[in-house]
């Protein structure tokens, strides 16, 4: 059993959309009214009933008028498109055991991205906004288009399922090169939420800057979520003896007292955290620091805020 920071609890580690439908409903039931109001159903025409179909959907008062039953048909409009970007690359499993017991084993970047987009795209179907997902590390790995079908829903679980259950380590990433590739593969305006501890070389920060302001250029709504364990990888919180350092996406391992390089550290991830905040601010992208060691609400709130923007 999981304990989660939003006050309830998860039972089942391995079923995603288990997981994903607590966590939005545990959301739900703490908000002053359902999100769930955003979707309309037009009326299309109607047409002849025939005999043995539903009488749901029956027009009455037209029966009334010409004594002849008619149904009347309905289509569904889709309110928002949302395309979920996920990080794959090896970064991502960080913090990685496969010695830890099932609780510990799960509490990781890549895990806890993967429920967030199972949860979002939940509450996606729910409102029948339609939903795609990307996962990405040094190419596109996997890419479908916006559905809000439940067929579609269960499909794109089963790809987060296989990113939890089969890790990967030795990795590298492409964010610039991926974002890119999504910028132009989107073709109608949506909402893009990303997923990602954003670790490039400094090397390529330019390039994943670019790629950034690409996606805005094309209009879309962007929300990027900085995943990380805020302890280890932002505070550099260790215990005051040597550590053997691991690069997840290279094997490169690395022995060092973390005292010794606390200070020069934390410098850097604040000054390329800083700049990468100041880019977004620039082209209106929404920056969201997620801390692995809290809950979903704030991932769940943000998608409710930018859907009622996207629709208005």
């Amino acid at each position: 059993m999981l304990q989660l920071r939003d006050n309830y609890e998860i039972r089942d580690l391995g079923n995603l959309e288990l997981l994903a439908r607590q966590i939005v409903e545990g959301f739900i039931i703490g908000l002053h009214k359902s999100p769930f109001h955003g979707f309309s159903v037009e009326f299309a025409e109607h047409r002849l009933y025939n005999q043995g179909e539903s009488t749901k959907n029956i027009d009455w008062k037209v029966f009334a008028r010409t004594d002849k039953m008619f149904t009347k048909k309905f289509e569904e409009e889709t309110n928002l498109r949302c395309q979920i970007v996920l990080d794959a690359s090896s970064t991502m499993y960080f913090p990685y055991d496969p010695n830890k017991n099932a609780e510990q084993k799960y509490q990781n970047k890549l895990y806890f991205s993967a429920i967030s987009a199972a949860s979002m795209m939940y509450l996606c179907k729910k409102q029948r906004d339609a939903f795609g997902l990307t996962i990405f590390d040094n190419e596109i790995r996997f890419n479908s288009n916006c559905k809000s079908s439940t067929t579609h829903y269960y499909l794109m679980l089963s790809n987060l399922q296989k990113l939890i259950d089969q890790p990967e380590l030795n990795r590298t990433t492409n964010t610039a090169e991926a974002l890119h590739q999504i910028a132009e593969n989107i073709h109608r305006r949506s909402l893009v939420m990303i997923f990602s501890d954003m670790f490039e070389n400094k090397e390529k920060a330019d390039d994943l800057f670019e790629a950034l302001q690409h996606l805005k250029y094309n209009k879309h709504e962007v929300v990027l979520f900085h995943v990380v364990d805020k302890d280890k990888e932002i505070d550099f919180d260790y215990d005051n003896r040597p550590y053997i350092f691991v690069d997840m996406e290279t094997g490169e391992k690395v022995k060092l007292h973390p005292n010794q390089v606390k200070a020069e550290y934390q410098k850097q991830i604040a000054a390329y955290k800083n700049e990468l905040q100041l880019k977004c601010l620039q082209y209106k992208i929404d920056f969201v620091e997620v801390d692995i060691n809290d809950g979903y609400k704030n991932i769940l709130q943000t998608y409710l805020v930018k859907r009622e923007k996207m629709n208005v």
